[in-house]
């Protein structure tokens, strides 16, 4: 029985990443006179890196400019990362981030089955905080039992981490929970921690092998183009009954194995 729906954030509930982070990258970067600027492309590339300091480290690797000081690598990183944390919610606040297509319409679902909701992320709480202060108003994490971010779970995502914490926190079983994810590693730790996995394909994420997710598709919007071991869903929506559905499906798939 499904006990509760685990929520990735950048990417699965809002398209934060090409005009939101991004965008927050790249203004840290002139902000301390930085000459390095990502572009669209490049950004799609480095999400192949999860956690924005860990990105910054990653990119300076193949930057001749950066620091050869491994110290100085990581304060520059720490910098950069707290200031562009800043400019990220003021473009929230300022410009609007607003929730994918179907979302808020799943978290009112579950508040009317009375389904917990957790948050399971890699980004930074002010990132979290900047974003659903914004769509749901000051009140927003009393909808969620678990809030569990990149401060809490260190190993960052394909790492099961920040799983195995919301799991223990919520009393549950891999198997009573349902994640939502956009990414590869995103699926790829909730898989580790033995939760079954719905993805919602974002911008940067559109086209890669969804293999080992319970079901697929471009919007919780819509029931068109998505891949799902019951066949398609209908026109509607994605609401909580059809991911209950298909939760059922593979749990009765994996208690006959």
């Amino acid at each position: 029985m499904l006990e509760a729906l685990l929520w990735d954030v950048d990417g699965t509930l809002a398209e934060t990443e090409r005009d939101g982070h991004r965008v927050a990258f790249n203004r840290a970067f002139a902000a301390l006179e930085v000459p390095w600027r990502w572009s669209e492309r490049r950004y799609g590339e480095l999400l192949a890196v999860t956690g924005g300091r860990e990105r910054l480290l990653h990119d300076m690797r193949d930057r001749a400019e950066a620091p050869a000081d491994p110290a100085q690598r990581e304060s520059l990183a720490g910098r950069l990362h707290a200031l562009k944390n800043e400019c990220y919610a003021r473009i929230v606040a300022e410009a609007g981030m607003p929730l994918r297509e179907g979302v808020r319409e799943l978290f009112d679902d579950c508040a009317r089955a009375g389904l917990r909701m957790a948050i399971v992320t890699t980004t930074s709480r002010c990132n979290v905080q900047a974003l659903l202060g914004a769509q749901l108003g000051a009140g927003w994490r009393e909808r969620f039992a678990v809030v569990v971010c990149g401060e809490d779970a260190p190993q960052k995502k394909p790492d099961p981490q920040a799983y195995l914490m919301v799991l223990q926190a919520l009393h549950l079983a891999p198997q009573q929970a349902l994640a939502v994810e956009d990414a590869p590693a995103g699926i790829a730790a909730a898989r580790a921690a033995g939760v079954p996995v719905v993805v919602t394909r974002s911008h940067y994420f559109a086209a890669f092998p969804d293999d080992g997710a319970l079901a697929a598709g471009p919007s919780l919007g819509s029931g068109a183009g998505w891949r799902a071991p019951l066949g398609a869903p209908g026109a509607g929506r994605i609401d909580l009954a059809q991911l209950r559905a298909w939760h059922r499906a593979v749990v009765a798939t994996h208690e006959v194995r």
